[in-house]
């Protein structure tokens, strides 16, 4: 669905208030992303981080954090080093997805005397596949969260309002994005049951040159249970 754009920014700006906490700025050796807490059900075993495959692997990665996102203020360190969670990460480079279990982090966290206050992904908004069989070639409107990368260095939080379009089971993002977007979920409005305009996260932005494949729930969903990946 194409937005006009006052829609569009309205869009973007409650997409902030309601997930926005959920966004963090991620690094791994030279490579700089994003990765998002989802919360797949009420459980909190369900509660997931995830990014792109591509960006997971390399020595050195971190976890960049914001004061929004912990509790009480002043006490968690700017970033978590990817080493000292246990367990780690896991990839699924056939669907370019990577997946980490989010009780090493709370457990880092208690470690270190401060808590996380995250807004994870619910998963009422993931994308089913009714969802994705409703875009077409024609583009449609499209929000991506993520944390990009300033001329300083700093990694503000950003909504960048995008075209997506589906060409049979491929979906993706028509333009090149900034630096630091890869693994950022990817999210469109669409009319629910009722008529009224419902958000939904398609998934996350995977690497591309000129436009981004996005690696959309299906194939989310289909790596989140236990099964571990190649790391």
């Amino acid at each position: 669905m194409l937005l006009d754009p006052d829609v569009e920014s309205d869009v973007a700006y409650e997409l902030c208030q309601i997930v926005g906490r959920a966004i963090l700025p991620f690094r791994s050796g030279a490579d700089v992303g994003t990765a998002f807490f989802f919360q797949d059900g009420d459980d909190p075993v369900g509660e997931s981080l995830l990014t792109a495959a591509d960006l997971v692997g390399t020595p050195g990665g971190e976890l960049g954090l914001r004061a929004s996102v912990t509790e009480p203020a002043g006490v968690a360190p700017a970033a978590v080093p990817a080493i000292e969670i246990v367990p780690g990460w896991s990839r699924f480079p056939g669907d370019g997805v990577a997946v980490l279990p989010t009780a090493g982090l709370h457990r880092y966290a208690g470690d270190g005397g401060w808590r996380w206050r995250v807004q994870p992904v619910p998963a009422g908004i993931a994308a089913g596949p009714e969802v994705v069989a409703r875009l077409t070639a024609d583009a449609g409107s499209a929000f991506v969260l993520a944390h990009g990368v300033r001329e300083d260095g700093s990694r503000p939080l950003e909504v960048a309002i995008e075209r997506v379009v589906r060409d049979g089971d491929a979906v993706r993002i028509i333009t090149e994005l900034p630096k630091g977007y890869v693994g950022a979920p990817v999210f469109v409005v669409q009319l629910d049951a009722t008529g009224e305009l419902s958000p939904y996260c398609l998934g996350l932005v995977l690497p591309g040159i000129g436009a981004h494949p996005v690696a959309t729930f299906d194939r989310i969903r289909a790596v989140l249970p236990a099964t571990p990946g190649d790391a």
